[in-house]
C-alpha cells in the first residue's frame, strides 16, 4: 500500500465547522501533523481523535519532511492540519506537499 498525504482544514474559530469528512481523516490515519501541538490538542481531544501527532512548522518543516517522506514510504497515512483553516495556506505545509508530489505520494 502507499502512502498518502491528507490536507485536513480545521475551523478558524468555531468548532461546529469541522466537518464529518475531517473527523473520520483524523481518527483513520496514522500520524497527524500539527503546526502547533498545543493548539490543536484541544481540538482533536474536543472529536475524540487520540493519534500520533507530531509538530511539523516552519522551523522544522525541512528536517520533518525527510522523516514524513519515509513514513509515506512505508505506506503510511498522514494528515497535515493547520492552527486554523486549510494547509499551506499562508502556514507551512507547501514544502511537505512539493516534496510528497515530487516523490510520486498521492496528496
Amino acid at each position: 500500500m502507499t502512502g498518502k498525504l491528507y490536507l485536513v482544514p480545521t475551523p478558524i474559530g468555531n468548532l461546529e465547522d469541522m466537518t464529518f469528512r475531517a473527523i473520520r481523516i483524523l481518527k483513520e490515519v496514522d500520524l497527524i501533523l500539527a503546526e502547533d501541538t498545543r493548539t490543536s490538542a484541544p481540538m482533536l481531544k474536543h472529536f475524540g481523535i487520540s493519534g500520533k501527532v507530531f509538530s511539523h512548522h516552519q522551523h522544522n518543516e525541512h528536517q520533518s519532511t525527510q522523516e514524513i517522506m519515509k513514513f509515506l514510504g512505508e505506506g503510511k497515512q498522514i494528515a497535515l492540519i493547520s492552527d486554523a483553516g486549510t494547509p499551506a495556506i499562508s502556514d507551512p505545509g507547501f514544502y511537505l506537499v512539493r516534496e510528497a508530489l515530487k516523490n510520486d505520494f498521492p496528496v
